[in-house]
């Protein structure tokens, strides 16, 4: 049975320098499947995803211009396969007389999945393997937030922070929206490059 996925957005890895995760989230349910991806992947989708217009096509906007030229449609995308660290996607397309179906890397059918409008698919087999539950998310960001204020230090006194600790706690704050903090995080990263 295949369950659909929504691009909930994208995060600096935590576990892979210069790499992004790719967040995918269960339709009908709360399990979230993150995928590891490079810089001009994570770049691609998040351009799509937030509506950001460039002059000039980008790789995955040519294929979208390519590929209406010639009345092919991608109807749905298919997380397939997990191996070994890599996901599996094939792009299933139509072009009003037949279907067929192109093998590709998992952050390009993603990134072409926005650009169509398509759902992304994929299988519960595969989902339960490395699916993120709601729950296990509120402990990891409870432990990060807890990170923040051991050792008696106030959120506020953001000069006792390295550069590292407040680029993740300027995501974490994003991520909550808690776009005040944000601003101070952010003001202090700019300063202390400054000098």
């Amino acid at each position: 049975m295949k369950i659909q996925l929504t691009v909930q957005g994208i995060t600096y890895s935590q576990t892979q320098n210069n790499a992004y995760a790719l967040i995918l989230k269960e339709v009908d349910g709360s399990r979230r499947m993150p995928i590891i991806i490079g810089g001009f992947e994570a770049q691609s989708i998040a351009i799509k995803f937030e509506n950001i217009k460039y002059t000039r096509p980008l790789t995955h906007d040519l294929f979208k211009s390519f590929a209406e030229e010639f009345e092919i449609e991608i109807t749905e995308v298919v997380i397939y396969k997990f191996e070994e660290g890599v996901f599996f996607s094939t792009l299933v397309c139509n072009n009003g007389k037949e279907t067929r179906y192109i093998e590709a890397r998992t952050s390009d059918a993603v990134s072409l999945a926005i650009r169509f409008n398509c759902p992304i698919y994929t299988y519960e087999k595969i989902l339960s393997m490395v699916a993120i539950h709601e729950s296990d998310l509120k402990n990891v960001e409870q432990q990060s937030q807890d990170e923040y204020v051991d050792e008696g230090k106030e959120i506020d006194e953001l000069e006792y922070y390295s550069l590292e600790e407040l680029s993740t706690m300027l995501e974490y704050s994003i991520e909550e929206e808690n776009y005040e903090l944000a601003s101070k995080i952010r003001d202090e990263i700019e300063k202390r490059k400054s000098k």
